[in-house]
C-alpha cells in the first residue's frame, strides 16, 4: 500500500503477526526497498512472532521519486522526522528496528532521539563513521553500473526508477563532505536493547564500525558471523533468525507488558 506522509507516497507492506506484542519495522540499506528484502520479512514474523512492517524510503521501491540529491544529513533527516511520522501514520507507539546498513545507522539516529518509541534494534552491518573500504567498493560500483546490465537490470526489479535511487546513493556516498560524516558521538545515547550482526567478509566495513558501537554501548551484544558479507539476513540466514529471536525472547523477557 503507498501511504502518504510530509507530501510523500510512501511505499509500505505489512506481514500480520499476533496482536498485542511490538512490529518489527524494517529499515533498508542504501540500494533497498520493500521487494528487495524478498521473503525475509515473513522468516523473521515466523520466527519471533510478530508483525513485521517494511516501507521504501522516498527515491527507492515504489516511493515518490525524489530527484533532488541526497544531503550530508539524510539519515539524520530520515530518522528525526520522516520515521516518527510515519510510525504516527501508521499507529505505532513503539517499535522494534531491525536496520540494515544505512537502515541500521538511522536506527542508530532514531534509538538515540526516541528511545520511548524504540524496544530493541536489531543492527546489520551498521555505518557510523566512513571508512575508506566504504568508499573505495562504491566508488567500483558506481564505475562498473553504467555496463553491467545484469546489476542494472536487478536492481529494476526493486525501484521504480533504479537508475536514480542507484545515482543518489553512490554521489552522497562518494562526495567529498561525506567523509565526515560521524555519528559516534550520538551512541553514548543509545541504551534501549542491542544487537549487531556483522558479516567478517563485509565488503562495505570493517569491525571497527562494531568496536566503535561495543565501546559506546557496552550492553550491545556483538554476532560476527563467518561467511558472511554485507548482507547477513541473506549470507547466514539462519543464524541471523535464530539471534533474532533469542535476543527479542530476552528483551521480551524484561519488558513490562503494555
Amino acid at each position: 500500500m503507498l501511504v502518504d506522509v510530509q507530501g510523500l507516497r510512501l511505499e509500505v507492506a505489512t506481514w500480520e503477526g499476533p496482536a498485542g506484542r511490538s512490529p518489527i519495522v524494517l529499515l533498508h540499506e542504501g540500494l533497498g526497498s520493500v521487494s528487495a528484502w524478498g521473503d525475509f520479512p515473513g522468516a523473521l514474523g515466523s520466527a519471533t512472532g510478530r508483525s513485521v512492517i517494511a516501507y521504501s524510503r522516498a527515491g527507492y521501491g515504489q516511493s515518490s521519486l525524489v530527484s533532488a540529491p541526497f544531503e550530508t544529513d539524510y539519515m539524520h533527516r530520515e530518522a528525526e522526522s520522516l520515521l516518527p511520522a510515519l510510525l504516527d501514520r501508521l499507529e505505532i507507539p513503539r517499535a522494534i528496528f531491525f536496520g540494515h546498513s544505512d537502515g541500521a545507522s538511522i536506527a542508530l539516529i532514531f534509538a538515540a532521539r526516541f528511545p520511548q518509541r524504540t524496544d530493541a534494534s536489531i543492527l546489520e552491518a551498521p555505518h557510523v563513521f566512513v571508512e575508506p573500504l566504504t568508499v573505495e567498493s562504491i566508488a567500483q560500483i558506481a564505475t562498473r553500473y553504467p555496463h553491467d546490465e545484469r546489476l542494472r537490470r536487478g536492481l529494476s526489479r526493486h525501484h521504480a526508477d533504479s537508475d536514480l535511487a542507484f545515482r543518489r546513493w553512490s554521489e552522497i556516498w562518494l562526495s567529498a563532505p561525506f567523509r565526515e560524516w560521524n555519528i559516534t558521538a550520538l551512541l553514548p545515547e543509545v541504551h534501549v536493547p542491542v544487537l549487531v550482526l556483522q558479516g567478517n567478509d563485509d565488503e562495505y566495513g570493517t569491525r571497527r564500525q562494531v568496536q566503535a558501537i561495543a565501546d559506546a554501548v557496552p550492553h550491545a551484544e556483538i554476532a560476527m558471523l563467518d561467511g558472511c558479507r554485507h548482507a547477513p539476513h541473506r549470507d547466514a540466514r539462519a543464524e541471523v533468525l535464530a539471534r533474532t529471536e533469542t535476543f527479542l525472547a530476552r528483551v521480551a523477557a524484561r519488558t513490562p507488558a503494555p
